[in-house]
């Protein structure tokens, strides 16, 4: 079965979601604008999710984690929780 795992920063507005994306792409640490900005509790390890399988996370999140590039910052990401930065660290 495939696995993957990943990091990921929330927050609530497209616009906060652009802007951190571009911070980074720019230079910035993911995990410090992860503890700095997410509103999901993993903010605080760096927004890591740890590793998880198809199914185990809302099917957005799946599509990008299980279909996107590794080590890209994907997003904006909208699901039911706000909009997301995905970072995928592994895939197997």
């Amino acid at each position: 079965m495939a696995r993957a795992s990943a990091r990921h920063i929330l927050v609530s507005s497209e616009e906060q979601c652009n802007a951190l994306k571009q911070e980074i792409e720019n230079g910035r640490d993911f995990a410090e604008v992860a503890k700095q900005h997410s509103s999901c509790p993993s903010g605080r390890q760096g927004g890591d999710l740890g590793s998880f399988g198809p199914g185990q996370m809302v099917p957005e999140f799946d599509k990008v984690v299980f279909s996107g590039d590794l080590n890209q910052v994907h997003g904006p990401v909208k699901t039911q929780f706000g909009y997301h930065l995905l970072e995928i660290t592994s895939r197997s």
